[in-house]
């Protein structure tokens, strides 16, 4: 079988192409994955208590992209979710992003105004003229005793380096909060997939132009069998790590069931400063499910095993250069998703980053 498609990767980047060039084009796609799964780290599975695991930590889409929005209504319904988080300090469960009520718990405070934490704040940033990475950012923004007591701990622990050596990017995603919003995100779009992620993915690769095959590696088909490649995986290894290795972090979880309804006031408590986890999460808060057990996860950061996120820092950036140079030379290979273009993309940018990709081929293939 000849395809003219290869596509390396069955997460949200991979499947997107997938489908719209199969949909939209008629091309023949072979969709190939390493894991035993569909839905990248996106997938998830029923328990045998009825409720919806996340297997690789919590997915939580959320956009202001219509567009987006719209593309993936297509192939489910969504349970609308508003994420809320809490961060463990001194003993207490402050809202995270940082907002009034969690200065009033911090300090002791009783603020009730917004131009009051405005005043606080400002007494408590940092000048700073250039900023240059995450520490500066949050010192700009907060000032160093809301820097040390919900940021360093939390982002040493989950990117294995200090706040100094990440790009501002890394904690400039969260905002601060001068009134009670205690919301994770802003985003107008905010659910997950009615009947989970994996369902949803098991629509969108349901054409008969696309064929499936997991628990297979990309270089054990030739190029004889395909026209053109797309690369969603670690751009570096795809060429072999001729440059060097690309830092990217893992996770480790652990899984833990009780028997209570629930065990936590929100879905997510974050733990900067105490336990080698960074976080838990209490997933009945997002599947919005009813079941006497609950089922609880511990996230662990790890410096080896399945990539999750590249390490957004000076030094890695220059050797993706290298890497990214080599990318453009190639004609017949595109790189789409968080791996292959070594970014720190959320759900919705990576589905608008294939879009984007599947709309320049489209064009190319209308000119030829």
């Amino acid at each position: 079988m000849y395809y003219d498609y290869l596509i390396v990767g069955a997460g949200f980047a991979g499947t997107v192409l997938a489908e719209r060039l199969a949909s939209r084009l008629g091309k023949r796609i072979l969709v190939v994955d390493r894991r035993a799964h569909i839905a990248g780290n996106a997938y998830d599975s029923v328990n045998d208590d009825g409720i919806r695991i996340h297997h690789y930590g919590p997915h939580l889409f959320h956009t202001n992209d219509a567009h987006i929005f719209e593309y993936l209504s297509g192939f489910t319904a969504w349970h609308l979710y508003e994420h809320r988080v809490r961060a463990l300090v001194r003993g207490q469960l402050v809202p995270m992003p940082i907002n009034r009520d969690t200065i009033n718990a911090l300090f002791g405070t009783a603020f009730t105004q917004e131009k009051d934490v405005q005043t606080f704040l400002e007494k408590e940033r940092e000048s700073i003229a250039h900023i240059m990475n995450s520490e500066e950012f949050v010192l700009s923004k907060a000032g160093r005793r809301l820097y040390d007591l919900l940021y360093k701990g939390y982002s040493t622990k989950h990117w294995g380096v200090e706040p100094s050596k990440l790009s501002p990017l890394v904690c400039g995603r969260l905002p601060v909060r001068l009134d009670t919003d205690d919301r994770y995100f802003n985003d107008r779009y905010q659910a997950i997939p009615q009947d989970g992620y994996t369902r949803m993915f098991e629509q969108m690769l349901a054409h008969e132009n696309i064929e499936l095959r997991l628990n297979m590696e990309f270089s054990e088909l030739t190029d004889a069998e395909y026209g053109k490649l797309i690369f969603t995986g670690p751009i570096d290894e795809y060429f072999n790590w001729k440059y060097g290795r690309l830092p990217y972090r893992s996770l480790y979880f652990t899984y833990e069931t009780y028997e209570r309804e629930f065990i936590q006031p929100v879905a997510q408590i974050n733990y900067p400063n105490d336990y080698e986890y960074t976080r838990s999460i209490e997933f009945k808060h997002i599947t919005g499910q009813s079941a006497e057990r609950t089922v609880v996860a511990r996230e662990y950061p790890l410096d080896e095993g399945e990539p999750f996120y590249p390490v957004p820092s000076t030094d890695s950036r220059h050797l993706y250069n290298r890497y990214h140079a080599d990318a453009e030379a190639l004609t017949n290979v595109h790189f789409t998703g968080r791996l292959a273009t070594y970014k720190y993309l959320n759900m919705d940018q990576v589905v608008g980053q294939s879009l984007a990709l599947f709309s320049r081929i489209a064009k190319n293939e209308a000119r030829s």
